[in-house]
């Protein structure tokens, strides 16, 4: 049977503790994306100044709870850091570890497709079972042919819209306010995503600007200046953002 968990990844569970709470519109107002439609959706929990703290897919799950299918190392601070926002708000905010994350490159019953790329194939949360084999790498492998970074290693302390999360589905400018709204939209409205991030071949990359290596795949990732890009290599979907930016300053 061909390999579907993704054991790097784990599930944070918001969870109402009270009839008039409302956890959809408790994570409304921090995270970067709309959650009170249709889920999946990809999005972010930022810093005050818009540079990603966080990245996940919210799921709906049972009982009006929303799943935040996450990257396991960051799991336990990422629970912390929602806590601090809770107050005295009765909602549960803890690691469901019951609960596995799972993914194909084909389509099954019971899978969605990511919403960042439908490229990237089909995604879904089922209960933890010790027959499950990891297929973390072959997942890896996927998304950085197709050019997506994610997780704090690639993402982290980097400019939300830096991050290509127009172009991968993570942001919403009609939702109102969340944490880091205020540079998020200035860049959009501004169009001044002067750097990206992308997915390079190793030996072409700029190790001041690297921000991660994969030797075993020969790529890496480096944050670099627009006006450097070599639009020929990259993937469509960034090769048509990259198109449609103005010419950037600084």
């Amino acid at each position: 049977m061909t390999a579907t968990r993704l054991t790097d990844k784990a599930i944070v569970r918001l969870t109402t503790q009270g009839p008039d709470e409302d956890v959809r519109a408790f994570l409304q107002g921090l995270v970067t994306n709309d959650v009170m439609g249709e889920l999946p959706v990809y999005a972010a929990l930022l810093s005050a100044q818009g540079k990603t703290m966080f990245d996940f897919l919210v799921w709906e799950g049972d009982d009006g709870a929303l799943l935040l299918d996450c990257e396991a190392d960051a799991a336990e601070e990422l629970v912390k850091r929602l806590s601090l926002y809770r107050l005295r708000r009765k909602i549960e905010i803890a690691q469901d570890p019951t609960l596995a994350v799972h993914w194909s490159a084909q389509a099954r019953d019971g899978a969605v497709a990511d919403p960042r790329l439908p490229e990237l194939g089909y995604r879904w949360i089922a209960p933890v079972s010790d027959g499950d084999d990891a297929a973390d790498a072959t997942w890896r492998a996927h998304r950085l042919s197709l050019g997506v970074p994610e997780t704090r290693d690639e993402l982290g302390d980097i400019l939300w819209l830096e991050t290509n999360a127009v172009e991968l589905n993570g942001v919403s400018f009609v939702k109102g306010c969340y944490i880091g709204q205020e540079n998020t939209a200035r860049m959009n409205w501004r169009q001044k995503v002067n750097r990206r991030l992308v997915v390079v071949p190793l030996d072409d990359s700029d190790e001041k600007r690297r921000r991660i290596a994969y030797p075993d795949l020969d790529l890496a990732i480096d944050h670099l200046r627009v006006a450097d890009l070599d639009t020929v290599t990259l993937p469509q979907w960034q090769r048509t953002a990259v198109h449609s930016d103005p010419s950037p300053a600084g």
